[in-house]
């Protein structure tokens, strides 16, 4: 994920308001997701993000890209964007969006990374187990990463629980460097 910056906080905090007051949050959610994965393509950032394209020709790729598929709000936000020369940014607004969104909502979102895909029945139960742990609905996203070799991993926010052999692992290694006791 991209790291946010205060002016695509801005930018989706105020978007965020116009979809709530006009009740069209998942709408304004796909429509800048959609509008972010048009712009992650090379040759329209090449278009786009380019000052020395004059701007009227910048807007007119924009509004052929985007004009039918995405709701006017959303265009004129990813519009001015591109006028001020934040194109760049329509990846982190959207992404800032999601978050207020799942926060507006009592959503938390956790990253669990395992050593080995993970079957149905686990992920239900540890979807469970994490929806316990948080106290909120969870939106869950898993990875795989065979470093761990084993256990697993749940990131949920600024919080990481490891219960991976590796992370047992190098807690037991600073242990013995420390000379402590292993617990």
């Amino acid at each position: 994920m991209a790291r946010p910056t205060p002016a695509a906080r801005r930018y989706a905090e105020a978007a965020f308001q116009v979809a709530l007051r006009d009740d069209e949050l998942d709408g304004w959610r796909d429509d800048l997701a959609l509008a972010a994965e048009v712009f992650a393509n090379a040759d329209v950032q090449a278009v786009v993000d380019n000052p020395a394209i004059a701007t009227g020709d910048r807007l007119s790729v924009v509004d052929r890209l985007l004009e039918s598929r995405v709701r006017p709000g959303a265009l004129r936000l990813v519009r001015l964007l591109v006028e001020r020369g934040r194109a760049r940014e329509l990846t982190r607004v959207s992404e800032q969006f999601q978050r207020q969104l799942n926060v507006h909502r009592g959503i938390v979102v956790a990253t669990v990374t395992s050593a080995a895909p993970l079957t149905e029945d686990e992920t239900a139960e540890i979807r469970r187990r994490v929806e316990a742990m948080a106290d909120a609905t969870v939106e869950m996203r898993t990875a795989v990463d065979a470093s761990l070799l084993g256990g697993l991993t749940i990131q949920i926010g600024d919080r990481l629980l490891d219960a991976s052999i590796r992370g047992r692992l190098e807690r037991l290694r600073t242990q013995l460097n420390s000379g402590a006791r292993p617990r």
